[in-house]
Protein backbone atom coordinates (compact mmCIF):
# COMPACT_ATOMS: atom_id res chain seq x y z
CA UNK A 1 0.00 0.00 0.00
CA UNK A 2 1.20 3.46 -0.92
CA UNK A 3 2.19 5.76 2.08
CA UNK A 4 0.09 9.20 2.58
CA UNK A 5 2.17 12.15 2.05
CA UNK A 6 1.72 15.18 4.35
CA UNK A 7 2.12 19.16 4.05
CA UNK A 8 2.82 20.97 7.02
CA UNK A 9 4.99 23.45 8.40
CA UNK A 10 7.51 23.18 11.56
CA UNK A 11 9.23 25.69 13.92
CA UNK A 12 13.03 26.50 13.26
CA UNK A 13 14.76 30.22 14.78
CA UNK A 14 11.28 31.63 15.22
CA UNK A 15 10.35 30.57 11.92
CA UNK A 16 7.74 28.59 10.21
CA UNK A 17 9.42 26.12 7.21
CA UNK A 18 7.86 23.84 4.95
CA UNK A 19 8.23 19.86 5.60
CA UNK A 20 7.01 16.72 4.20
CA UNK A 21 5.93 14.03 6.03
CA UNK A 22 5.44 10.05 5.11
CA UNK A 23 5.86 6.82 6.76
CA UNK A 24 5.77 8.42 10.10
CA UNK A 25 8.86 10.63 9.33
CA UNK A 26 8.82 14.62 9.03
CA UNK A 27 11.49 16.13 6.45
CA UNK A 28 12.37 19.70 5.97
CA UNK A 29 12.21 20.57 2.36
CA UNK A 30 14.83 22.52 0.42
CA UNK A 31 13.64 26.70 0.55
CA UNK A 32 15.70 27.09 -2.20
CA UNK A 33 14.04 24.16 -4.04
CA UNK A 34 10.75 25.15 -2.85
CA UNK A 35 10.71 28.86 -1.16
CA UNK A 36 7.48 28.64 0.54
CA UNK A 37 3.59 27.45 1.13
CA UNK A 38 2.36 30.34 -0.79
CA UNK A 39 4.92 29.85 -3.85
CA UNK A 40 4.33 26.48 -4.00
CA UNK A 41 0.70 27.14 -4.44
CA UNK A 42 1.68 30.21 -7.36
CA UNK A 43 3.50 27.88 -9.15
CA UNK A 44 3.21 23.87 -9.44
CA UNK A 45 0.41 22.48 -10.75
CA UNK A 46 -1.38 19.64 -8.72
CA UNK A 47 -0.45 16.80 -10.85
CA UNK A 48 3.18 17.60 -10.54
CA UNK A 49 3.29 18.43 -6.74
CA UNK A 50 4.31 15.03 -5.42
CA UNK A 51 7.26 14.81 -7.94
CA UNK A 52 8.72 18.51 -7.12
CA UNK A 53 8.10 17.79 -3.20
CA UNK A 54 9.95 14.62 -3.38
CA UNK A 55 12.56 16.16 -5.23
CA UNK A 56 12.79 18.80 -2.69
CA UNK A 57 12.93 16.28 0.64
CA UNK A 58 16.13 16.92 2.59
CA UNK A 59 17.25 16.01 6.45
CA UNK A 60 14.42 14.34 8.62
CA UNK A 61 13.44 16.32 11.47
CA UNK A 62 13.54 15.18 15.17
CA UNK A 63 10.63 13.49 16.19
CA UNK A 64 9.05 16.15 18.84
CA UNK A 65 9.55 18.60 16.10
CA UNK A 66 6.42 21.10 16.95
CA UNK A 67 4.26 20.96 13.53
CA UNK A 68 1.78 23.84 12.85
CA UNK A 69 0.52 25.51 9.81
CA UNK A 70 0.09 28.28 11.70
CA UNK A 71 2.61 31.52 9.62
CA UNK A 72 2.64 28.26 6.79
CA UNK A 73 -0.62 29.78 5.33
CA UNK A 74 -0.31 33.25 4.81
CA UNK A 75 -2.50 35.51 1.84
CA UNK A 76 -4.64 32.25 1.39
CA UNK A 77 -8.40 33.28 1.95
CA UNK A 78 -10.34 30.29 4.31
CA UNK A 79 -13.72 30.57 2.68
CA UNK A 80 -16.38 28.25 4.19
CA UNK A 81 -20.03 26.14 3.00
CA UNK A 82 -22.79 26.18 4.73
CA UNK A 83 -25.95 23.80 5.45
CA UNK A 84 -24.12 21.07 3.86
CA UNK A 85 -25.16 18.38 5.99
CA UNK A 86 -28.83 17.74 7.31
CA UNK A 87 -28.45 18.19 10.95
CA UNK A 88 -26.71 21.40 10.27
CA UNK A 89 -29.71 22.77 8.54
CA UNK A 90 -32.27 21.61 11.31
CA UNK A 91 -30.26 22.89 14.17
CA UNK A 92 -29.53 26.74 12.00
CA UNK A 93 -33.73 26.40 11.48
CA UNK A 94 -34.29 26.12 15.48
CA UNK A 95 -31.94 28.90 16.33
CA UNK A 96 -33.45 30.79 13.84
CA UNK A 97 -36.81 30.24 15.30
CA UNK A 98 -37.74 28.20 12.17
CA UNK A 99 -36.75 31.00 9.55
CA UNK A 100 -37.00 28.22 6.71
CA UNK A 101 -34.12 30.44 4.93
CA UNK A 102 -31.49 27.20 5.86
CA UNK A 103 -34.20 24.63 4.50
CA UNK A 104 -33.94 26.74 1.38
CA UNK A 105 -30.22 27.03 1.29
CA UNK A 106 -29.54 22.80 2.01
CA UNK A 107 -32.20 21.67 -0.73
CA UNK A 108 -31.05 24.79 -3.35
CA UNK A 109 -29.04 24.31 -6.04
CA UNK A 110 -26.96 27.26 -5.31
CA UNK A 111 -24.84 26.23 -2.03
CA UNK A 112 -23.85 28.56 0.64
CA UNK A 113 -20.26 29.72 0.29
CA UNK A 114 -18.64 32.76 2.72
CA UNK A 115 -15.66 34.43 3.58
CA UNK A 116 -14.36 32.99 7.14
CA UNK A 117 -10.76 33.98 7.22
CA UNK A 118 -7.54 35.01 6.08
CA UNK A 119 -4.77 32.70 6.25
CA UNK A 120 -2.36 34.33 8.20
CA UNK A 121 -4.67 34.75 10.84
CA UNK A 122 -5.90 31.40 11.37
CA UNK A 123 -4.33 29.08 14.42
CA UNK A 124 -3.44 26.00 14.06
CA UNK A 125 -3.19 23.12 16.68
CA UNK A 126 -2.01 23.30 20.30
CA UNK A 127 -3.19 27.53 20.22
CA UNK A 128 -6.13 28.95 21.29
CA UNK A 129 -9.76 29.47 19.87
CA UNK A 130 -11.82 31.97 20.79
CA UNK A 131 -15.01 32.56 21.98
CA UNK A 132 -16.65 36.07 21.63
CA UNK A 133 -17.51 37.94 24.94
CA UNK A 134 -20.94 39.04 23.89
CA UNK A 135 -22.24 35.70 22.49
CA UNK A 136 -24.04 33.49 25.39
CA UNK A 137 -24.28 30.69 23.07
CA UNK A 138 -20.97 29.08 21.24
CA UNK A 139 -20.08 25.94 19.59
CA UNK A 140 -16.87 24.72 17.62
CA UNK A 141 -17.55 23.10 13.74
CA UNK A 142 -15.83 20.21 13.09
CA UNK A 143 -15.21 20.51 9.21
CA UNK A 144 -13.15 18.65 6.15
CA UNK A 145 -11.04 21.50 4.40
CA UNK A 146 -10.19 21.49 1.36
CA UNK A 147 -7.47 23.01 0.02
CA UNK A 148 -6.75 24.35 -3.51
CA UNK A 149 -4.03 25.95 -5.43
CA UNK A 150 -4.01 29.20 -7.49
CA UNK A 151 -5.88 27.15 -10.24
CA UNK A 152 -8.27 26.06 -8.39
CA UNK A 153 -6.71 22.35 -8.22
CA UNK A 154 -7.27 20.68 -5.34
CA UNK A 155 -3.75 19.92 -3.67
CA UNK A 156 -5.21 18.06 -0.41
CA UNK A 157 -7.20 18.45 2.69
CA UNK A 158 -7.14 19.45 6.46
CA UNK A 159 -8.80 19.45 9.72
CA UNK A 160 -10.61 22.84 10.10
CA UNK A 161 -12.63 23.83 13.18
CA UNK A 162 -15.49 26.98 12.05
CA UNK A 163 -16.19 28.71 15.61
CA UNK A 164 -19.46 30.00 15.48
CA UNK A 165 -21.91 31.75 17.69
CA UNK A 166 -24.92 30.11 17.13
CA UNK A 167 -27.15 33.04 18.91
CA UNK A 168 -25.93 35.87 17.26
CA UNK A 169 -26.56 34.14 13.93
CA UNK A 170 -29.84 32.94 14.71
CA UNK A 171 -31.07 36.33 15.85
CA UNK A 172 -30.81 37.45 12.40
CA UNK A 173 -28.83 35.76 9.38
CA UNK A 174 -27.32 38.80 8.12
CA UNK A 175 -25.14 38.87 11.73
CA UNK A 176 -23.52 35.53 9.93
CA UNK A 177 -20.60 37.24 9.55
CA UNK A 178 -20.27 38.40 12.95
CA UNK A 179 -21.22 35.25 14.38
CA UNK A 180 -18.61 33.70 12.02
CA UNK A 181 -15.54 36.09 11.29
CA UNK A 182 -13.30 37.24 14.37
CA UNK A 183 -10.52 36.59 16.70
CA UNK A 184 -9.44 33.21 16.68
CA UNK A 185 -12.27 32.04 15.40
CA UNK A 186 -10.53 29.35 12.35
CA UNK A 187 -8.11 27.01 13.17
CA UNK A 188 -6.85 24.72 10.69
CA UNK A 189 -4.07 21.78 11.00
CA UNK A 190 -2.26 20.44 11.82
CA UNK A 191 -1.27 18.96 8.48
CA UNK A 192 -2.30 18.99 4.85
CA UNK A 193 -3.34 15.27 3.93
CA UNK A 194 -1.54 15.76 -0.01
CA UNK A 195 -4.12 14.25 -2.73
CA UNK A 196 -4.01 15.94 -5.72
CA UNK A 197 -6.45 16.92 -8.33
CA UNK A 198 -8.98 14.83 -6.06
CA UNK A 199 -12.77 14.90 -7.50
CA UNK A 200 -14.45 13.11 -4.57
CA UNK A 201 -14.21 13.49 -0.74
CA UNK A 202 -11.93 11.85 1.45
CA UNK A 203 -13.98 9.02 3.08
CA UNK A 204 -13.71 9.48 6.69
CA UNK A 205 -15.41 9.77 9.76
CA UNK A 206 -14.89 12.93 11.82
CA UNK A 207 -15.26 13.27 15.39
CA UNK A 208 -15.28 15.84 18.47
CA UNK A 209 -14.29 15.66 21.98
CA UNK A 210 -14.79 18.56 24.15
CA UNK A 211 -13.04 18.33 27.36
CA UNK A 212 -13.88 20.72 30.09
CA UNK A 213 -12.06 20.73 33.97
CA UNK A 214 -10.98 16.91 33.02
CA UNK A 215 -13.83 15.48 31.87
CA UNK A 216 -16.09 15.11 28.46
CA UNK A 217 -18.23 17.76 28.09
CA UNK A 218 -19.46 17.06 24.71
CA UNK A 219 -18.80 14.29 22.04
CA UNK A 220 -20.01 13.54 18.50
CA UNK A 221 -19.11 11.77 15.25
CA UNK A 222 -19.65 12.36 11.38
CA UNK A 223 -18.72 11.19 8.24
CA UNK A 224 -18.00 12.79 5.00
CA UNK A 225 -20.32 10.05 3.34
CA UNK A 226 -23.12 12.86 5.07
CA UNK A 227 -22.06 15.48 2.49
CA UNK A 228 -25.19 16.87 0.74
CA UNK A 229 -22.69 18.76 -1.71
CA UNK A 230 -20.23 17.15 -4.04
CA UNK A 231 -16.66 18.35 -3.97
CA UNK A 232 -16.74 19.53 -7.80
CA UNK A 233 -20.14 21.22 -7.07
CA UNK A 234 -18.60 23.59 -4.08
CA UNK A 235 -15.35 24.35 -6.37
CA UNK A 236 -17.45 25.51 -9.45
CA UNK A 237 -19.64 27.76 -7.02
CA UNK A 238 -16.39 29.20 -5.10
CA UNK A 239 -14.49 30.05 -8.01
CA UNK A 240 -17.58 31.04 -10.24
CA UNK A 241 -16.77 34.80 -10.43
CA UNK A 242 -13.92 34.77 -7.76
CA UNK A 243 -9.76 34.32 -8.54
CA UNK A 244 -7.61 33.48 -6.03
CA UNK A 245 -3.85 34.41 -6.83
CA UNK A 246 -2.15 32.72 -3.92
CA UNK A 247 -4.93 29.58 -3.46
CA UNK A 248 -7.94 29.30 -0.95
CA UNK A 249 -8.78 26.48 1.64
CA UNK A 250 -12.38 25.81 2.11
CA UNK A 251 -14.20 24.66 4.79
CA UNK A 252 -17.44 22.16 4.16
CA UNK A 253 -19.86 22.10 6.66
CA UNK A 254 -20.64 20.60 9.84
CA UNK A 255 -21.98 17.41 10.25
CA UNK A 256 -21.89 17.37 13.83
CA UNK A 257 -23.41 19.72 16.32
CA UNK A 258 -23.73 19.40 20.26
CA UNK A 259 -27.35 19.89 22.00
CA UNK A 260 -29.25 23.51 22.17
CA UNK A 261 -28.15 23.47 25.56
CA UNK A 262 -24.43 23.32 25.30
CA UNK A 263 -21.92 26.11 24.83
CA UNK A 264 -18.24 26.44 24.70
CA UNK A 265 -16.58 27.77 27.95
CA UNK A 266 -13.00 29.00 28.36
CA UNK A 267 -10.48 26.81 29.01
CA UNK A 268 -12.89 23.90 27.81
CA UNK A 269 -10.31 21.70 25.70
CA UNK A 270 -12.00 20.79 22.02
CA UNK A 271 -9.90 17.71 20.11
CA UNK A 272 -11.25 17.26 16.42
CA UNK A 273 -9.59 13.80 14.47
CA UNK A 274 -9.86 13.22 10.81
CA UNK A 275 -8.50 10.06 9.56
CA UNK A 276 -5.99 9.87 8.30
CA UNK A 277 -4.74 13.76 8.82
CA UNK A 278 -4.43 13.81 12.55
CA UNK A 279 -5.91 15.57 15.81
CA UNK A 280 -6.60 19.56 15.54
CA UNK A 281 -6.03 20.45 19.24
CA UNK A 282 -7.42 24.02 20.73
CA UNK A 283 -8.27 25.35 23.90
CA UNK A 284 -10.90 27.98 24.16
CA UNK A 285 -10.45 31.66 25.25
CA UNK A 286 -12.56 34.70 25.44
CA UNK A 287 -12.10 37.18 22.40
CA UNK A 288 -12.94 41.12 22.81
CA UNK A 289 -15.62 42.82 24.71
CA UNK A 290 -19.58 42.44 25.71
CA UNK A 291 -22.11 45.31 26.27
Amino acid sequence: MEQESFLTGYVQDSRVRLAMQRGGVTYALDEAAIPSFEWLMVNIQAHDLLPRLDSALRDPLPADARLTLRGLLNRQPVWAAGVTYKISEEARERESHNSTVYTRVYAAKRPEVFWKSIGYEAVSSDDFVGIRADAVWSVPEPELTVVFNARREVIGFTIGNDMSSRDIEGENPLYLPQAKVYDESCALGPRILLRPNADTWLDASIHIRIERAGSVAFEGRTGTDRLNRTLPELTDYLGRCKTFPYGVLLMTGTGVVPSDAFTLAAGDVIRIRIDPIGELVNTVRTVGHGD
